[in-house]
């Protein structure tokens, strides 16, 4: 969507920005470079998050070469948690995760005051990155001019460096790269995690960026070559969940130019991620987890667990590509 006359608006809101940048000096600094598990939340049977489990699968994700941590991403069931045990997760992952991980949180709301509300409270909680997926309750009404205003408003609020987060699969709604373009020139604002799979959209993304320090990260382990191919700095990657070395290696791979090995092991990445991802969803997520020595568990209600066609479907899935 093109902003026409909206442009105007928008140029005002980011020379207000960069009006406020002084307030974020050093932020555009910070390297998303690496790969990142959005983590999933262990439930109890009665579907308190267990803080137990929750560390115990810290403790092995600390092994892992992850360059940091995604709490309360879609993986997560944030939109199933209260503001309370969104912040409480983050805290209990902060007091875990060593000083050099990034701890990534997702702060995102329907409005815009309830964003920069709970996105003080993420980083009052340990934040190093707050991650703000698009308002799509009125997605019909969600257009380039108001998402301007949405995620200006939150940058310049937020007291740490912030990530948009594009997701149509759980959203039904596109950031428009218009918006992107023009986002990427507040100071406050390091990148764009995208999740759509438009592999021509996010080197478009890059290449209209690349005046500014603007990084783009894959929103998914079944397309990161070709997104690091076209420029991706990394990954946000579910099956990063289970897989975590394999998925940190292909990323190595990819930067180091050794195309051919990271061909054949994103081959062999491509059908496990599609199952716990849009294929199945969180609840094989979790499956898989528990089938890898983790902690996954029941997700919260109104989530299903698998039938157990699914969950042969999920085990075919991991078993044909020589992971189970």
């Amino acid at each position: 969507m093109l902003l026409g006359r909206s442009g105007r608006a928008a140029g005002a809101l980011l020379t207000g920005a960069r009006q406020h940048a002084r307030n974020h000096a050093g932020s555009a600094r910070v390297d998303l470079r690496g790969i990142y598990p959005p983590i999933a939340t262990p439930f109890t049977p009665q579907e308190d998050v267990d803080f137990r489990k929750l560390e115990e699968n810290l403790h092995k994700y600390a092994e892992i070469p992850f360059r940091g941590l995604v709490v309360q991403g879609s993986n997560g069931e944030y939109p199933f948690l209260t503001e309370e045990e969104r912040v409480e997760v983050v805290k209990a992952v902060r007091r875990s995760l060593p000083a050099d991980k990034l701890l990534m949180a997702g702060s995102g709301c329907e409005s815009t005051r309830a964003t920069v509300q709970l996105t003080e409270k993420m980083a009052a909680a340990g934040a190093d990155v707050v991650l703000v997926v698009t308002p799509c309750f009125y997605k019909g009404k969600m257009s380039s001019a108001a998402l301007l205003q949405h995620f200006t408003k939150w940058a310049d609020c937020s007291p740490v460096p912030v990530v948009l987060y594009s997701v149509p699969a759980n959203t039904g709604l596109e950031l428009p790269l218009d918006a992107v373009v023009q986002l990427s020139q507040h100071p406050n604002i390091l990148g764009l995690k995208d999740s759509g799979g438009d592999i021509t959209r996010m080197g478009l993304a890059v290449h209209r960026t690349q005046q500014q320090d603007f990084q783009v990260l894959a929103g998914s382990a079944g397309f990161l070559l070709g997104a690091t191919a076209s420029g991706a700095v990394g990954g946000v990657c579910a099956l990063a969940n289970v897989l975590g070395r394999e998925v940190c290696e292909l990323e190595r791979l990819c930067a180091a130019g050794r195309w051919e090995e990271a061909r054949a092991l994103q081959h062999r990445l491509i059908e496990p991620n599609a199952a716990v991802t849009r294929g199945l969803g969180v609840p094989a997520l979790k499956q898989a987890m528990e089938w890898f020595g983790l902690h996954g568990g029941t997700c919260r209600s109104p989530l299903q667990p698998l039938t157990q066609a699914e969950t042969q479907q999920l085990r075919a899935a991991f078993s044909c590509n020589g992971w189970l």
